[in-house]
């Protein structure tokens, strides 16, 4: 038996003085429907590796590292915020002539890609979230006190010293998780040797203080889904200890046509899930790209 396994390249690009890292499959077919991955975190484009073989023969996957994580490399005195995040991401979907795609949209990606698909809804073929928020009520309490700390508060930078530990790296992976033995050890290791990196504590501690202006935005988002209802795969483990089940519910509320799976599972659901969720994303493709 022949399985197809995808090519991947592995590039760099620079973008408004970033040199952006992504990772992008090779298709046989250059008509075929792309995806745009965008990573969480504390991950980066790796997160995607597996997906992205599974896929990526036949349709075009492609997964940038943002400044401040994974690959990429940012000058000194880059302004850490996700407006800056959708910035370079949108220079970086323009420098590879991306004009319309599938965006897929996980933790962090969402407030990047819904602030892209504001300024180019022309771009969105289809949306896929998997465990990316844009609701109020998909905030646990836990999540909704580390993403609006006080940088005032004396505490805060002990809740993100912890935050930024091997162990809290890990715990992102397994909490929720039914059997932690389908989770390999390669993601929470990766993620770590990336955040111990130089500056990059301090870049993830700007993103976190930022965080409050993407729940201020919420609102704005559920606006341009209800404006433009782009065909909508909603993908969620429904374990997950940051982004809980109630958020990927909502999304029924603005887009009522939209697609639900609740698995059981935790944040990083692609890492335990991937076989039930690549044929969901597939099927997926194939429909929204007509």
């Amino acid at each position: 038996m022949v399985t197809s396994v995808a090519r991947v390249a592995h590039r760099h690009v620079d973008v408004e003085g970033v040199r952006v890292f992504y990772r992008e499959s090779l298709p046989d077919s250059q008509d075929a429907p792309v995806l745009l991955l965008l990573h969480g975190f504390p991950s980066g484009s790796h997160q995607f590796r597996r997906l992205i073989d599974v896929l990526g023969a036949h349709y075009r996957l492609v997964a940038p590292d943002y400044p401040g994580f994974g690959h990429t490399e940012a000058p000194e005195g880059f302004t850490y915020s996700f407006d800056r995040l959708a910035d370079i991401t949108e220079s970086f979907v323009e420098r590879l002539g991306l004009d319309r795609f599938v965006l897929y949209v996980f933790d962090y990606g969402a407030p990047v890609g819904f602030r892209l698909a504001q300024r180019h809804p022309e771009w969105i073929a289809g949306l896929i979230t998997q465990n990316g928020n844009a609701y109020e009520e998909g905030l646990s309490d836990a999540a909704h006190s580390a993403l609006t700390l006080n940088p005032k508060d004396p505490a805060t930078d002990s809740v993100l010293r912890d935050l930024f530990t091997l162990e809290g790296t890990r715990s992102q992976y397994e909490t929720g998780v039914r059997d932690t033995g389908l989770i390999s050890p390669d993601g929470w290791t990766l993620d770590q040797h990336f955040l111990d990196g130089p500056g990059r504590k301090d870049a993830q501690r700007a993103l976190f203080l930022d965080y409050h202006t993407n729940i201020e935005s919420y609102g704005r988002w559920q606006s341009w889904l209800r404006k433009h209802t782009p065909p909508t795969l909603v993908v969620w483990g429904r374990d997950d200890p940051y982004f809980v089940e109630a958020g990927a519910r909502a999304y029924l509320r603005d887009l009522p046509e939209a697609e639900l799976h609740l698995l059981d599972t935790g944040h990083f659901a692609l890492d335990t899930h991937l076989p039930e969720i690549a044929p969901l994303i597939a099927d997926f493709l194939d429909r929204a790209w007509t």
